[in-house]
């Protein structure tokens, strides 16, 4: 896990740099920008609200913001939160009565995400460095989760899911954009398709996810193809609720 972990760590390192240094972005190094990586398109009239440089630090396959459906004064956790463009939209959603976190491994994106929150002129935020495995807040603190492309990237997904039913609270819920392999590929399969780094290799199927989810505790699991990126390979949206009631 640790080789594949700093592999991903010294490529949104260097896609940080970049856009530090008016780059572009993930350049010939590759990131996760597998199927839609303009960010006008995925976030359409919402890209206005968020600095440039949080824009071309945007690395992922999706909207969650618009998936979770935030609500005034809702605590919010993004995981992998790269140069902050997710956590700056939804501390505007969540009004000044909420808070939004973001998460990231990399120094470098952290410290793009806070310039980025600071020229938004954003508040209600905290960046924390950390891994997706061990999210370091306490238990039951958040009441929605989201993330954009970056579940895929963890070499041990169950500990994540475990890791967030504990941080959320009773009736807490996902609203997650990932890349998701049809349930047809066999993991080799999937690694023909491109690299872990570039989001295909490591990712699950459909039917793994939804059943390491439900393994985790959750109810309600849905998971909607929006956009298939390689042959077999889809960006999804990844909706699932924490019952009020845990299991013992």
């Amino acid at each position: 896990m640790s080789e594949v972990r700093e592999h991903v760590r010294e490529k949104y390192a260097e896609a940080a740099r970049q856009v530090g240094g008016s780059g572009c972005g993930c350049g010939s190094g590759g990131c996760c920008v597998v199927g839609t990586s303009d960010t006008d398109l995925l976030y359409g009239d919402l890209a206005v609200e968020v600095p440039e440089a949080a824009a071309q630090a945007s690395l992922g396959c999706g909207n969650p913001v618009a998936v979770a459906e935030l609500r005034d004064g809702e605590v919010v956790l993004d995981l992998g939160s790269g140069g902050g463009i997710d956590v700056i939209l939804s501390a505007r959603r969540v009004g000044p009565d909420g808070l939004a976190y973001g998460l990231d491994m990399t120094d470098e994106m952290l410290d793009l995400a806070r310039r980025n929150a600071a020229d938004a002129d954003v508040t209600n935020v905290e960046f924390l460095k950390g891994y997706i495995e061990d999210v370091p807040l306490p238990d039951r603190s958040v009441d929605v989760i989201i993330s954009n492309c970056v579940i895929n990237l963890s070499a041990d997904k169950p500990k994540v899911f475990e890791e967030m039913v504990r941080v959320l609270r009773g009736g807490g819920r996902l609203g997650i954009s990932d890349i998701v392999a049809g349930d047809d590929l066999t993991p080799a399969q999937r690694a023909e398709r491109g690299s872990w780094v570039g989001c295909i290799a490591g990712a699950l199927s459909f039917g793994e996810y939804e059943a390491e989810l439900r393994r985790a505790g959750f109810v309600d699991v849905g998971l909607t193809p929006t956009e298939e990126v390689a042959d077999g390979i889809f960006s999804a949206i990844v909706r699932a609720t924490k019952p009020f009631i845990e299991r013992s």
